[in-house]
């Protein structure tokens, strides 16, 4: 038996040779065997092939392995991993050159396939033809245009990205791992390349065909000087990154004006409706990829509200009453906010309109703190007082549930009004 090796790989090396901060380390162990490795107190976690976790450092260490394909999509692989495979054939079955590149305990580097040339280049390139085995990895390439934004797909690879999608591979994924790169890459810092990589080699009509859909769709050039409403949508996304880290905000911002879509060709540029219409299509999209609840939630108020929502300088107390009614911003205010920030990323995503002050935040959210000021109890108590000076000696003065709720709106829309009066 050849003596065991450990080597760092993968997104540490990447990292530091990019001169970035390193987060999680991984290792290979070449020459071992699971038996050595628990023999040694590492806890296996791996489920598909031998990981373990150290003992006291808790990194992953993984026996090298290969991989042969058998079935479709990113699970029909078989698995060996011996103390006879080596480091270079555990590095072939790499996705990336970048993410080939083996470092020993001394310092010393082992790149086989060119990775510190590309990370120079700035070149995202395939490690071998074996990349086309495994579909996941057009996402995770995509991933990481996001996060690595001034680096480009090799032609060849791209090349070979297009002919996976029109194959067909994709429509293997299971949507809990298609929501994972795609909410990932939403949290790098320009998501916007992740959606752009996926567009260049057809996989955004696949994975989001809704998102695909906009476009060449045209808006109103006088609200909307980009016209072309997914160029919009791109803005809105880059502009919400800015603002905020929260997935929720990103996503729903993505999913905004999906609707827009739909709008009939007679009626275009105009899109009156279109909120009503992007319901639908959101319920779908995160029904089929299991999109979490919050970012669900988040979507649909967005595309249902953000209309009202850039009006709202026009609405009177009532009216802006009944807005953060819908919105249940009395009791979920960090949604709330939530909603502003993506109403205001969507307002500064036009062209021209990058740093126009969005002035509906600081309104409505005095409206709201005065009409949290209302007190329950204290309204009630009025309106009994009020009820008993005109009943009768001895009756109940109870009032009803509809006279509190209509007591409570009168004071709510006082008190905004009040506030409102004093900007």
């Amino acid at each position: 038996m050849n003596p065991t090796q450990i080597y760092l790989v993968g997104g540490a090396v990447r990292d530091t040779l990019l001169g970035l901060a390193v987060g999680d380390r991984d290792y290979v162990v070449v020459g071992s065997t699971v038996h050595a490795m628990q023999a040694q107190g590492f806890k296996s976690v791996g489920k598909d092939f031998p990981v373990f976790l150290h003992p006291k450092t808790y990194e992953e260490y993984a026996l090298a392995r290969t991989e042969r394909k058998q079935g479709n999509g990113y699970t029909g692989f078989t698995i060996h991993a011996s103390p006879e495979v080596t480091l270079l054939e555990d590095l072939a079955r790499r996705d990336l050159t970048i993410n080939a590149i083996a470092q020993t305990k001394e310092g010393d580097l082992i790149d086989p396939y060119g990775g510190q040339l590309d990370l120079k280049n700035k070149i995202f390139r395939h490690v071998s033809d074996s990349f086309i085995e495994d579909p996941l990895r057009i996402l995770r390439l995509a991933r990481f245009a996001a996060r690595y934004d001034d680096f480009v797909v090799a032609p060849e690879t791209m090349m070979m990205m297009r002919n996976m999608v029109q194959t067909g591979e994709l429509t293997y994924l299971v949507p809990e791992r298609i929501w994972q790169e795609l909410s990932r890459g939403l949290l790098e810092k320009k998501p916007l390349r992740m959606l752009s990589v996926l567009d260049d080699c057809g996989a955004l009509a696949v994975l989001l065909p809704e998102i695909k859909a906009l476009q060449g769709i045209p808006q109103p050039a006088k609200h909307h000087p980009e016209i072309d409403c997914y160029i919009h949508t791109s803005m809105v996304l880059n502009r919400a990154t800015q603002l905020s880290n929260q997935l929720s905000i990103r996503f729903a911002s993505l999913m905004h004006d999906v609707g827009k879509a739909l709008t009939a060709q007679h009626e275009l540029p105009r899109h009156l409706g279109h909120e009503g219409r992007s319901f639908p299509l959101i319920e779908a999209l995160c029904k089929r990829l299991r999109v979490p609840n919050d970012c669900k939630q988040l979507a649909l108020l967005v595309a249902a509200e953000h209309g009202n929502i850039h009006r709202s300088l026009e609405l009177n107390a009532m009216g802006c009453l009944h807005l953060l009614m819908r919105c249940d911003a009395l009791r979920q205010f960090s949604r709330f906010e939530a909603v502003l920030v993506c109403c205001q990323a969507d307002t500064q995503g036009r062209l021209g309109f990058e740093n126009k002050p969005y002035l509906q935040i600081e309104r409505l959210l005095l409206a709201l703190k005065a009409a949290k000021s209302v007190q329950g109890n204290s309204v009630i108590a009025q309106l009994k007082n009020k009820i008993a000076q005109f009943a009768v000696t001895g009756l109940d003065v109870t009032p009803s549930t509809q006279q509190i709720a209509q007591a409570i709106q009168t004071a709510r829309v006082d008190a905004i009004q009040l506030a409102l009066n004093n900007i």
